[in-house]
């Protein structure tokens, strides 16, 4: 890819960095948000074990008849309504995450075949797992709005509580509850625990285009709900 950055003028630090035009970072967005439903899709057809939220999208799913990527959506309204106590702002990257993620997913589950074997099982696991950590960069990274879920967690946190608890608790809950639901807990729930918080680590920074750059900022540095879900992957 073309390397479109231009330096910006220097900043009171002495230092440069690039801002990226509001349509790359919407772009980004986007793919990042297909792709994130792309890697769920993975996970789901690998069956060994979902992430925590989508644990409870699929044991939703499985009660109700209704597609898991469905769910996705009206989870996604319902945590998002619970904003408007904690004093949060969507951004559109918030709006997109609400119908991209829950579509794409019911869309690439229709064209993606369930494999038989064990060893193509663990590599959609594990393709799935690490196309999560690049998707979750890229719409992070875009700085153009935390998701429903990443916003709650930040909200909480912000009331004075260790986003690090506040994350663990949340996913604990949800988790437990896809459970009783029926819902897809395994290996993969473990290796996606342990791997998403260091993927993200690594991603969120280098595909931060959204940084806002002025004189307290270097070209790395993420603002605001970006910052707090950086620190979350560490």
């Amino acid at each position: 890819m073309a390397d479109t950055t231009r330096p910006n003028a220097p900043t009171s630090g002495g230092g440069s960095a690039d801002i990226w035009p509001f349509w790359a970072r919407f772009a980004q967005l986007l793919v990042g948000l297909v792709l994130f439903g792309g890697s769920v899709a993975l996970l789901v057809r690998a069956r060994l074990g979902l992430d925590s939220w989508d644990v409870l999208h699929q044991g939703l799913s499985r009660h109700t008849h209704v597609a898991i990527g469905t769910w996705v959506i009206v989870v996604s309204v319902v945590v998002l309504l619970l904003w408007v106590p904690l004093r949060q702002r969507p951004g559109i990257g918030t709006l997109c995450n609400v119908v991209l993620v829950g579509v794409s997913l019911n869309a690439a589950l229709e064209v993606l075949p369930t494999p038989n074997g064990m060893g193509l099982r663990w590599v959609y696991l594990l393709g799935g797992i690490l196309l999560n950590g690049v998707a979750t960069g890229a719409y992070i990274g875009a700085g153009l709005g935390p998701g429903p879920r990443d916003g709650l967690m930040v909200g909480l946190a912000r009331r004075g509580h260790s986003i690090r608890v506040v994350r663990t608790a949340i996913e604990l809950t949800v988790l437990l509850a896809g459970f009783l639901l029926g819902g897809t807990v395994g290996i993969g729930t473990l290796l996606y625990a342990v791997s998403i918080g260091p993927l993200a680590h690594l991603m969120i920074p280098v595909l931060s285009l959204g940084r806002v750059v002025n004189g307290k900022d270097s070209p790395r540095h993420l603002r605001g709900p970006g910052a707090c879900l950086f620190r979350a992957a560490l």
